[in-house]
């Protein structure tokens, strides 16, 4: 129990499975002063793992109503079966660690080594999947195809329909935003240039890839993740199958060839909406629209929007992947990680997308 004494409050009895009933009721009825306390362990009897969860319990609840708590005089015994008890509990999750008052440049210098540490450990991950990848061009035969034609399908061949719907729909709106100013002077023609350039350099790259992340990137996290909760990731690692090679390259090289192609398939849909637009709005006809198409948009044009792809594509992957190696513990992890992954992914892909046009228009592209 806890009692009242000159220096505090002082802890006594035996704090075992035996008393814990009455001991939890006579710490209920306790009324606590305000302001800091100590509590003084000099007089427990005896302390066992369930003691030491309720004084740890006793604790946090103390801090958590605003005491501060400072707790003197335990055995050696009973300090290192606390320790003990305390460290499985942060540990597990299943308690918090003692909340410190940290100032705002504290907190901002933790987050930044802290982001420094992610960033360290995703190029590492980088690293290991390039060795891997070069590793696998000198034993080509190692290569696992079942498990690339399995990606390509669920990466590719069944992003299809989304990708084909958004295409259109932006290749609707871009058309019909413009063609608005367009036909207000006149100049229904440049539909044409609005829309093709518009959308085979720049917007098509860049939604195909922004879906993909939210589509296929998540669903690598979400699929690797499960695999480290259930152990299967350690199953295999004992089997001698090294993880880079069955769940990463697959992915890895799966989406790199068909991110490209879907930016074409996008490319086409998006030009066919605004083709539609033009039509319907502007009185630009299908034929006058792609009798015009070839004089505005070269082959480098087209060629600087799908040689983005690959980029995004292992970005993409990486990211997915990696994300998913970080899974610890349950299922709340699984989902944390797969929200990392997709906002991670968006924000490198347009990253990476700004850096192309800083790259392309200093040389004049």
């Amino acid at each position: 129990m806890v009692r009242a004494s000159p220096e505090g409050w002082r802890c006594e009895g035996a704090w075992t499975l035996d008393g814990i009933i009455d001991l939890d009721q006579r710490l209920r009825s306790v009324q606590w002063p305000p302001g800091a306390l100590q509590l003084d362990g000099s007089m427990i009897r005896a302390l066992d793992t369930v003691g030491a969860l309720q004084l740890r319990k006793l604790i946090a609840e103390l801090e958590r109503t605003g005491h501060g708590v400072h707790l003197t005089g335990l055995r050696e015994e009973h300090q290192a079966l606390l320790d003990l008890v305390c460290k499985r509990l942060m540990a597990d999750g299943s308690v918090a660690a003692p909340e410190q008052r940290t100032t705002v440049l504290e907190q901002l210098g933790r987050q930044a080594v802290h982001s420094l540490h992610r960033g360290f450990a995703f190029l590492v991950f980088v690293g290991e999947a390039a060795t891997a990848l070069g590793r696998l061009t000198l034993q080509p035969q190692r290569f696992r195809w079942r498990a690339l034609f399995a990606n390509l399908e669920t990466a590719g061949v069944n992003a299809l329909p989304i990708i084909a719907l958004l295409s259109f729909m932006i290749g609707v709106v871009i058309a019909y935003q413009g063609g608005q100013q367009l036909k207000f002077y006149g100049a229904n023609i440049f539909i044409v240039e609005l829309v093709s350039l518009t959308m085979l350099r720049e917007l098509a790259p860049l939604i195909t890839a922004i879906i993909v992340a939210g589509r296929t990137g998540s669903s690598y996290t979400a699929q690797i993740g499960t695999m480290q909760v259930t152990e299967e990731v350690d199953a295999l690692r004992t089997i001698g199958i090294p993880p880079m090679d069955l769940l990463v390259l697959p992915k890895l090289l799966a989406l790199t060839v068909a991110l490209p192609l879907l930016t074409v398939f996008a490319d086409a849909l998006s030009v066919f909406g605004g083709m539609f637009i033009a039509q319907v709005m502007l009185d630009v006809n299908f034929q006058d629209f792609l009798d015009r198409f070839p004089q505005v948009v070269t082959l480098t044009s087209f060629l600087l929007g799908v040689g983005k792809a690959p980029v995004f594509a292992a970005i993409i992957a990486l990211v997915g992947c990696y994300q998913g190696f970080q899974v610890r513990g349950g299922a709340d992890s699984v989902g944390r990680q797969t929200t990392v992954s997709v906002v991670q992914s968006i924000f490198l892909v347009i990253a990476a997308d700004a850096l192309f046009s800083i790259l392309l228009g200093g040389v004049g592209l």
